[in-house]
């Protein structure tokens, strides 16, 4: 039988048995708020990895379609090589379009794309984009991407080709100027205008990127 200093202890209004309900309430009722309340996740990493973004900086950039003048991401070709080639409609080079798009038509199920880019940096293309776009359909048949027309060299050039002289150390000096870029987009050859597509040592370099994986 418990002696009443005891039974004070325990069961009296500051007692031990008061102050354990007290403390099991306010347990309940913190486990219950943490339960329900949102949980912050951790930011994630900005790395290609991590967000799914694959495309390689070069490519970050859209440019207006030939045809239609509608806008195109040039990251829709991230992980194919690239062959990019400024393309004019009255020049010495412009029947390489024929050669040209020979390889996209060879290679594109290797994971070749050929992007054209129309410019009249060396006043041999003067026409509109429609007059290109017609010209290059009609005469040599193109199905490979082309783009509007656009300044490739000097301070006005579009920034593609910024980005491609300096990578290269080199930029177009003539019309059918062609600039190799591998699968990462890190990699990129040049090849002067009087290299026709279906030169063997431009074909190997071709070649041994659409190999590489």
């Amino acid at each position: 039988m418990s002696t009443p200093s005891q039974s004070l202890f325990w069961n009296g209004p500051f007692g031990l048995k008061s102050w354990l309900s007290a403390l099991f309430i306010a347990v309940c009722l913190t486990g219950t708020a943490l339960a329900q309340s949102p949980t912050t996740a951790a930011p994630l990493s900005s790395s290609p990895a991590a967000t799914g973004n694959a495309c390689p900086a070069l490519l970050q950039q859209s440019f207006l379609r030939l045809q239609d003048e509608k806008p195109q991401a040039l990251c829709q070709y991230s992980g194919k090589v690239l062959l990019v080639v400024n393309t004019a409609s009255f020049c010495g080079f412009t029947h390489q379009y024929q050669g040209l798009e020979a390889l996209h038509a060879k290679y594109k199920d290797r994971g070749l794309v050929v992007l054209g880019f129309p410019s009249n940096d060396f006043s041999q293309e003067t026409g509109s984009n429609k007059e290109i776009a017609d010209f290059c359909e009609n005469t040599f048949n193109v199905k490979f991407p082309m783009f509007t027309k656009s300044s490739v060299t000097g301070p006005t050039a579009n920034p593609l080709f910024k980005q491609l002289a300096i990578t290269t150390g080199t930029r177009p000096r003539w019309n059918f100027y062609k600039y190799l870029i591998d699968r990462d987009g890190l990699k990129v050859s040049a090849f002067n205008s009087s290299v026709e597509p279906e030169n063997p040592r431009f074909v190997k370099a071709l070649e041994m990127l659409l190999s590489a994986k």
